[in-house]
């Protein structure tokens, strides 16, 4: 692991466009930590405030954070305006990305002598490509991954194990999906006839453009006709589903459990939080952020923030959760306003004292 120090990794900051100052002894750091994990030799971060209590006990040499910030006594400081930006600068620099091991075309991977296969390209023992499927240059196929007949894999992608890309699919350039996934399964399609579902056959396939990283467990429709199509440089979590015919545009951030009825049509730049759902056939607007839990039922403009089931605009949700949060209290004056009145009715309806026989 390289070793650097805090004004080095000062200057490679600057040279990424995140201007950075050292404040404190310029140490040597070896790699990036938790403030709560970090040990000497160590560089750690803080971006969120509800942090800043726990520097007091950190074993880190250095921090990394914004310019106001105190910082213990004995912790050097590197000031940037963007710690998070930052921080990840440093651990491409200190870590580096995952290295892959290298079998070159394994010859227990199951190639089909129709299959194209690109330069350089690393397929694991038991790996398979399938009839007239084609894999670019420097692509790596890890065990148990399947690629389809006549699926098209770009250059430099990554499948991880027991990924499965179904027949006709095509995947850009670049394109990292982890373990588990399934891309261009059949979409749920089935005709509603004589009281029994009828299978429509899903003869469209699923389209993944360039630079998409896809987590874990996360299943891709294959449209019915047509495509289903994730846009460039989109992110998805883990256990993300998508529907048959749905078209998510480019710079998207799923997180985890996530799932999209079919035919939705969804912008640019849109992050739906952890389980976010919707229903089928509707229009998420460019840089539309939706949070957690929340429940899609129809169209939602663009820029716009949304949280809750249904989903509304955050500010509305925030006031309905308020109204929700006082409903014990109103509940007991009402109870208590209700015996009141029926009070004032006993006394009301109670005949007068000494009126007539």
């Amino acid at each position: 692991m390289p070793e650097l120090k805090l004004s080095q990794l000062c200057e490679i900051l600057g040279q990424h466009g995140l201007p950075a100052r050292l404040d404190g002894e310029d140490r040597a750091v070896s790699a990036v930590n938790t403030i709560e994990d970090a040990v000497a030799g160590e560089i750690t971060f803080l971006s969120n405030p509800k942090y800043e209590k726990a520097l007091a006990g950190t074993k880190a040499s250095a921090v990394l954070l914004k310019d106001g910030v105190a910082v213990p006594a004995g912790l050097s400081a590197v000031r940037c305006e963007d710690p998070y930006a930052s921080v990840t600068a440093a651990i491409v620099f200190l870590h580096g990305y995952r290295k892959h091991p290298q079998w070159g075309v394994s010859e227990r991977a199951n190639v089909d002598p129709t299959a194209t296969i690109g330069e350089g390209a690393n397929l694991a023992p038991g790996s398979t490509v399938s009839v007239g499927a084609v894999i670019g240059d420097h692509c790596t196929l890890y065990p148990g991954s399947f690629v389809g007949d006549r699926a098209r894999i770009g250059d430099d992608c990554v499948l991880y194990p027991n990924v499965v890309v179904y027949d006709d699919c095509v995947l850009g350039d670049r394109v990292t999906i982890h373990a588990g996934t399934v891309v261009g399964q059949d979409g749920l399609g089935y005709a509603p006839v004589s009281g029994k579902w009828v299978k429509i056959p899903q003869v469209g396939r699923t389209e993944i453009a360039d630079d998409v990283e896809i987590g874990a467990n996360c299943a891709i429709d294959r449209a019915t006709l047509g495509r289903t199509e994730i846009g460039p440089g989109t992110k998805f979590g883990n256990a993300v589903v998508i529907g048959h015919g749905t078209k998510v545009g480019p710079d998207c951030l799923f997180v985890g459990q996530v799932g999209l009825a079919g035919s939705v049509t969804v912008g640019r730049h849109v992050t739906l939080a952890g389980q976010v759902g919707s229903a089928g056939h509707l229009t998420i607007g460019d840089e539309a952020r939706v949070g957690a839990q929340a429940g899609i039922k129809g169209d939602l403009e663009a820029g716009g923030e949304y949280l809750g089931s249904p989903a509304v605009p955050i500010d509305d949700a925030k006031r309905a959760l308020l109204a929700v949060n006082k409903l014990p209290d109103w509940i007991k004056r009402v109870r208590a306003l209700e015996r009141e009145l029926a009070s004032l009715r006993e006394r009301l309806e109670a005949p007068a004292d000494g009126g007539e026989d």
